[in-house]
């Protein structure tokens, strides 16, 4: 009987020791990640700057009236085509009481005037003709008389034009807002009925219309300061309009800032560029694009893919990590060069041929720390 339960005993005991020893194996081995790995390459890199703005008229106008009233009549609608010199609206002279009464006393008091300087030279008239008086002072009533005739009939043409807006009511009359250039209307602001303001030194005027040629259009953006020095002026770029993503229109840079104005923190310089358009394309004014330009390209250089690149946490330099003969892969520090956001040139550290790790994703089964199948070598960093 004692045998049996020596016997027991000792199973049991071996028993746990080797459930100890496999519960330790199993603790201290995690499944092996493979890593897969690609090789630089030869390519091309060409960097682009974006730059975003608006596709708008290069010759565009506001049409201001020359007269206070109340819009008469409109001849035209939005989006119309006009012809340089075509009306566009006709103005309603309100004239101003006051200024009417004293348009109407300078009248009279040029009346009584040229009255009696007419009667002054009737008199000097008959003097000279008995030889009474002197030429010169014949002619002299003769120039006060026609003097003030003029000064009459001024005074009667301004209470013309304040109370009609226009003298003599032709098609030049400042009561017509004509088309400055030629072009497509693009905004009426205001509706027959509307009272609008004269543009003059103190005010800039209702505006009546909005005129632009739309057969020149420019592009108006702003660009970082980061990248402003390496834009050129008359340097070919694209322009992508939201409106038509599929299609890139040719366009010339044709101005730079001198100045640049802060923007949300960030100085901002503005850029123009002249967009050629298609005739069978149709545009609008105001429309959203984006200018690519390119400010950099290198031919046939040794390359690799820019998601390969990792960053020391303290000197924040770049570096990869090779496969070695044996499996396991070292780090190794690396000199970059130019990039696109998708490839990235290599300058030193990389050589054709290398295979650098792809970074894979982190275990399916939850492990928390993975045995990597890596090791040290040379010119490892922290």
């Amino acid at each position: 009987m004692k045998n049996q339960v020596k016997y027991v005993v000792i199973i049991l005991i071996i028993g746990s020791l080797l459930y100890v020893l496999n519960y330790f194996k199993n603790a201290n081995s995690a499944s092996i990640i493979d890593y897969e790995t690609e090789q630089p390459f030869y390519t091309s890199i060409e960097k682009e700057v974006v730059a975003t703005g608006k596709l708008n008229p290069e010759d565009e106008i506001e049409l201001k009236p020359q007269v206070s009233g109340i819009i008469d009549k409109i001849f035209v609608e939005e989006g119309d085509i006009v012809m340089k010199g075509d009306l566009i609206a006709n103005i309603r002279v309100v004239p101003n009481e006051q200024a009417l009464l004293s348009a109407n006393s300078r009248i009279n008091s040029a009346k009584l005037s040229f009255n009696n300087a007419k009667k002054l030279f009737d008199r000097s008239k008959k003097l000279f003709e008995k030889g009474v008086i002197s030429k010169q002072d014949f002619e002299n009533s003769q120039l006060s008389m026609e003097q003030n005739m003029e000064s009459l009939r001024q005074a009667e043409n301004d209470f013309k034009i304040i109370k009609q807006g226009t003298l003599t009511g032709g098609s030049t009359a400042n009561t017509n807002v004509l088309s400055q250039i030629s072009g497509t209307i693009l905004e009426i602001p205001i509706r027959e009925g509307s009272p609008i303001t004269e543009s003059n030194t103190f005010s800039p005027g209702t505006t009546i219309a909005t005129v632009a040629d739309m057969t020149k259009m420019i592009f108006e953006g702003q660009v970082d300061e980061t990248e402003v020095s390496k834009l050129a002026e008359g340097s070919e770029i694209k322009v992508i309009l939201g409106a038509l993503e599929k299609d890139k229109f040719d366009a010339k840079l044709t101005f730079v800032a001198p100045k640049g104005i802060e923007l949300g923190g960030a100085v901002q310089f503005k850029i123009k560029a002249d967009v050629k358009i298609p005739e069978s394309v149709n545009v609008r004014a105001g429309y959203s694009a984006n200018a690519i330009m390119s400010i950099g390209q290198k031919e046939n250089i040794l390359c690799i893919n820019e998601s390969l690149l990792q960053f020391n946490r303290i000197t924040d330099k770049p570096f990869v990590e090779i496969l070695k003969d044996d499996g396991s892969f070292y780090t190794q520090e690396v000199e970059v060069g130019i990039s696109d956001g998708i490839n990235v040139e290599i300058l030193k550290g990389v050589k054709e041929g290398d295979k650098i790790k792809i970074w894979n994703s982190i275990e399916e089964d939850g492990d928390e720390e993975d045995t990597r199948r890596e090791g040290a070598g040379p010119g490892d960093t922290d």
